[in-house]
């Protein structure tokens, strides 16, 4: 099986790139933006801007995969609210190019979506709530979901929620890193605990996608961790796992943020329907850390 990768620079398009390699029966085109960070020794690596359609109909034409994995987006969620141009361009035209490939070259499609496409009015959620986004981020990326439900080819769409992990190049951080950074330095941090999520660790999410991939799942699945956490609880376990002084973070509420786009508040996903048909299982976030742990 061919599976073309896009954003495999990226935090998840690295988990996934490396997750691919491991298998023999896959044969992996990676592609995104610029160089490939991660050595692909198995597989071959494109240089591919999917805002570009031409482009992605050349790559396409002359790899000829069976499955595509969409995880290249714009994700920093103040970013999209202040130049929507540029997100609408990276999180839905991008979608409308690989979908008309998909349609033309027989592809079945999966791509990664966002628990951001809610309002956050209650949670946890499972795959038939109806999506009401707060910001510009979750109405681009639930006008991607509208683009690949249309297709006339397989897909898949895989939400998830506060993704976690490390990257080879550290390019971004995430609440994790953020949490462990600060307090290894001392500083005094101000955490929200009126939001709640189900933060997904990156290795997690790449699992769920290779499975998706392999058995061309059809629908719409929550790909997510399964604990139930405030930023707060995440900041305290992680400052326990890494023995760091907790009494340095500080709870607060979102009123007292003063940030461009609203934010869900309360989200986090049921994930039965991934466990029965994919056989989908993450990690405890507690699990999560030690991964991270063991690439640090």
């Amino acid at each position: 099986m061919k599976i073309l990768v896009t954003g495999s620079n990226g935090l998840l398009g690295q988990k996934l790139t490396e997750l691919l390699e491991k298998d023999p029966s896959v044969t992996l085109i990676a592609t995104a933006r610029g160089k490939s960070v991660l050595p692909i020794t198995k597989g071959e690596f494109h240089s591919l801007d999917i805002t570009d359609g031409n482009a992605v109909d050349e790559v396409f034409a002359r790899t000829k995969p069976d499955v595509v994995i969409n995880t290249a987006a714009m994700t920093q969620v103040d970013q999209c609210e202040t130049d929507r141009d540029a997100c609408w361009k990276a999180n839905v035209t991008s979608v409308e190019n690989l979908m008309k490939a998909c349609a033309q070259h027989n592809v079945h499609m999966v791509h990664v979506s966002t628990d951001f496409i809610f309002d956050g009015t209650r949670g946890p959620l499972d795959e038939n709530e109806k999506p009401n986004p707060v910001n510009y981020y979750g109405e681009s990326k639930l006008a991607a979901e509208e683009v690949v439900k249309k297709s006339k080819t397989g897909w898949s769409i895989l939400r998830t929620v506060l993704v976690f992990g490390i990257t080879r190049d550290m390019s971004r951080s995430n609440i994790v890193l953020w949490v462990k950074n600060s307090l290894e330095q001392g500083k005094s941090i101000q955490v929200v605990n009126d939001q709640w999520r189900t933060p997904t660790l990156a290795e997690d999410l790449a699992q769920g996608c290779y499975l998706a991939a392999k058995k061309k799942a059809t629908g719409i699945y929550n790909i997510s961790g399964k604990d139930f956490l405030t930023p707060y609880d995440i900041a305290v376990a992680t400052a326990d796992y890494f023995k760091l002084d907790k009494s340095l973070i500080n709870a607060t509420d979102s009123t007292k943020f003063t940030q461009p786009a609203k934010r869900p508040p309360r989200t986090g996903f049921i994930i039965e329907k991934a466990r029965t048909d994919l056989s989908y299982e993450p990690r405890s976030f507690a699990e999560g850390l030690a991964v991270l742990e063991s690439q640090l």
